[in-house]
């Protein structure tokens, strides 16, 4: 499988024109996106909220989160966003691509948009 990424524009909620703008690696196993913390500081997002998270050697972390808008693909979306340290590389998690009606085409490594986006969990018939 290959690595699918997305340019993406944080914003603050509060005030639109304060924005970072980077390249994401687009992560289906995360829910939410991770943003380096100088990022969002420096756009006036602070945290609000720590969350714990699974890591995928199955250790637990609390992290800092806040709220921030996402804009990629003509796409706006609001949604959670965790405080990464300065070196990390953006995600962008699933919750942000499966609210615009995006989902990744990983034999491609590219992102599609789906006809509408989904109201239910789709049940695969087997």
């Amino acid at each position: 499988m290959g690595v699918t990424q997305v340019t993406v524009a944080v914003s603050n909620p509060a005030d639109k024109e304060k924005r970072w703008e980077g390249l994401f690696l687009v992560d289906t196993g995360a829910i939410d996106s991770m943003v380096p913390r100088h990022a969002l500081e420096s756009i006036g997002i602070m945290p609000e909220s720590k969350r714990s998270y699974e890591l995928a050697d199955g250790s637990e972390i609390k992290m800092d989160i806040a709220g921030a808008r996402f804009e990629f693909m003509g796409e706006i979306v609001y949604g959670s966003v965790i405080f990464g340290a300065d070196d990390v590389e953006p995600i962008l998690g699933v919750t942000a691509l499966e609210s615009v009606g995006i989902e990744v085409d990983p034999q491609n490594q590219r992102l599609k948009r789906l006809p509408a986006t989904r109201l239910k969990k789709v049940i695969p018939v087997f």
